[in-house]
């Protein structure tokens, strides 16, 4: 079943066109990443097919009856508080909610036919969308996702919590078709997992645009290359994608120099100008064309070079000693130790808000800690690649000035010297781009360009603090192969799990509260330790529980009366006290009417019923007496 249609569909920005006359369809079952560099469009085409962004020519049709929800790649609330805007959110269910409510009530205000059967009809909405568990829903997803104050005001909230309460809200329209830009941006490791095995097990078509390779590699049955405005279709995961094409980069590539060699062939005879132009001759001669055409078909593509000095790195690097840090009750740092050595390379994972940027601000001398103290090598050069430093980034700058404001002439590794202008050419930024402003690029042009201004500085001591959000895969890869190579230091926070293992081996883990668990391994092995040790567990409870149910259930002896058994002994002793009184006057009542047979038949009556009773609160009373109080 066909879900959603894109037909001719064209957008350009004046100064460069994204795409023409693209044609895309999404089918139920579908999960397609879309994949492409960055400033090619692909955010733009998602709009479009959201139907938040028109095109410039072409139409979108969404099929009748099918619900769709769009991820922003930086979601934006009108103002008001988090239970305002799911209050007057405008999702099915929420509408749906609200339409029962109204029927409910004008029902309960005027009961008629009209209004039994509108209330009917909300009723069978409710159960048809599954809302009648909606509120409970939204507050177990929101607080998964760490959102618990509903009266916090949405300006308050940060882009990281913004992004999350839209995932939420997303979700929990249980869409037919859901388009993500970026949806593992601003998650931490322990959430993207998480939503990486609910898009896999939901039933939901997908759209994404995603630059997390094991995310796509999980969630993604097809995979859409976007290049040159022109839309490539794979079936299968990421994986399946890389191989696929560098198979037919390769076919193309041979096709392409066997085309070569014969042109220069076909060109000679072409040259010689044969004066008749028999049939076959002209037949040819229009093979010759084609021949041509196809040789010249090898479009060389530019490619990211990253290739800049190092400073000389000396012996003392790094040395932190018995940290101290924390806000008010949220410790970041208890007592932290550690002295780097050449070459190391550490991750960093956590939760959000764990403390993992605050600790690099501590590294960076933005930020000191409470006590203990952090001595940095003389010869350390440090680039810090942040999440703050993005904002340093002037709009109404044009590029080539702000790669000028770092450094007029860069020495690249091999010791060669380049301009600002031709460095940000081998960043992929060609000489018309150089001359836009900051605010013209797209988000992932704009985070190579801050990539740019750091490494520039030849720092020997690498500090990058979720350095692969919003970058392109072009980009991550080449990114990846630079560190790969990188002969400093690196310390490196990232949600992103295939750069980490590319990176690192060796983890700092931010547990909460000061915490810090030194792993020596790549995360993919961490948390495969953390898998197994959590099967373990859960099969030594099993294990337990099995165990404990076969034993006799034996009651532990008790040593001492309970709050309650306390007031109990005491009203028991009144009670005997009174039945003890009771059963003397019983008795005094036999002995003194011995001929009177209703007095004795009532009185005997009356002193079994006495001295049963003596007994089993006597028998309770002697079980309290011997705890002690």
């Amino acid at each position: 079943m066909n879900y959603l249609n894109g037909e001719n569909l064209s957008k350009d920005l004046g100064e460069r066109i994204l795409f023409q006359d693209l044609d895309l369809s999404i089918n139920k079952g579908d999960k397609i990443a879309l994949v492409a560099n960055n400033g090619t469009g692909k955010s733009s085409l998602l709009k479009i097919l959201a139907q938040v962004e028109e095109p410039d020519n072409g139409i979108v049709r969404l099929r009748k009856g099918i619900r769709s929800a769009y991820l922003p790649q930086e979601p934006t609330f009108d103002d008001g508080t988090i239970q305002e805007l799911i209050d007057h959110s405008s999702s099915h269910i929420m509408a749906t909610i609200r339409v029962y409510e109204a029927s409910l009530e004008a029902q309960t205000q005027d009961y008629t036919t009209e209004t039994q059967r509108n209330f009917e009809n909300a009723s069978a909405a409710m159960d048809e969308a599954d809302a009648w568990d909606f509120e409970r829903k939204l507050k177990e997803l929101l607080t998964r996702f760490t959102i618990t104050n509903y009266d916090q005001p949405i300006s308050s909230l940060s882009g990281g919590q913004k992004k999350r309460l839209a995932i939420s809200l997303a979700i929990l329209q249980n869409p037919d078709l859901l388009l993500l830009d970026e949806p593992t941006n601003h998650l931490d490791l322990d959430m993207i997992e998480w939503l990486e095995k609910y898009l896999s097990n939901s039933n939901m078509s997908i759209l994404m645009v995603s630059h997390d390779r094991y995310f796509l590699d999980s969630v993604c049955n097809q995979i859409i290359e976007m290049t040159d405005g022109r839309l490539q279709n794979y079936s299968g995961n990421y994986a399946y994608f890389l191989e696929k094409k560098a198979e037919m980069d390769a076919a193309n590539a041979a096709e392409i120099g066997k085309a070569q060699q014969l042109m220069k062939t076909e060109l000679e005879w072409m040259r010689r100008s044969p004066k008749a132009r028999t049939t076959k001759s002209k037949s040819r001669i229009s093979a010759f064309y084609e021949t041509e055409s196809k040789a010249k078909s090898g479009k060389k593509t530019q490619d990211l070079e990253l290739a800049v000095k190092m400073t000389r790195i000396g012996g003392k690097i790094l040395e932190l000693k018995k940290l101290h840090k924390a806000y008010g009750k949220t410790v970041i740092l208890k007592g932290f130790d550690y002295t780097f050595k050449k070459g190391e390379r550490i991750g960093i994972v956590g939760k959000n808000g764990c403390g993992k940027s605050t600790f690099l601000n501590m590294v960076m001398n933005l930020e000191q800690p409470d006590s203990g103290k952090i001595n940095r090598g003389d010869t350390i050069v440090f680039g810090y690649y942040s999440q703050e430093g993005m904002k340093n980034l002037k709009p109404e700058k044009r590029v080539i000035d702000v790669m000028k404001d770092v450094a007029e002439v860069i020495t690249l590794a091999d010791g060669a010297k380049v301009t600002a202008s031709q460095m940000l050419k081998l960043f992929l930024f060609p000489p018309q781009m150089q001359n836009q402003r900051v605010e013209k690029l797209s988000g992932g042009e704009k985070r190579r360009l801050y990539l740019l201004t750091v490494l520039m500085l030849n720092p020997n001591f690498l500090i990058l603090d979720e350095p692969t959000n919003d970058l392109d895969i072009l980009t991550l890869n080449k990114l990846e192969s630079f560190l790969a190579d990188f002969g400093g230091c690196i310390i490196l926070v990232s949600h992103d799990r295939y750069f980490l293992d590319r990176i690192v081996e060796h983890i700092f883990v931010f547990e909460g509260q000061g915490e810090i668990r030194d792993y020596n391994g790549s995360y993919t092995e961490y948390r495969l330790e953390q898998e197994a040790q959590a099967k373990q567990l859960k099969k030594n409870a099993k294990k337990e529980a099995i165990e404990a149910a076969e034993k006799p259930k034996q009651e532990a002896a008790k040593t001492k009366r309970s709050f309650k058994e306390k007031y109990e002994f005491e009203a028991l002793e009144q009670e005997i006290e009174k039945l003890e009184e009771e059963k003397t006057i019983l008795e005094a009542e036999l002995a003194e009417n011995a001929t009177d047979f209703d007095i004795i038949s009532k009185a005997t009556e009356r002193l079994g019923i006495v001295l049963s009773d003596l007994s089993t609160k006597g028998d309770r009373w002697l079980e309290l007496s011997e705890l002690d109080e």
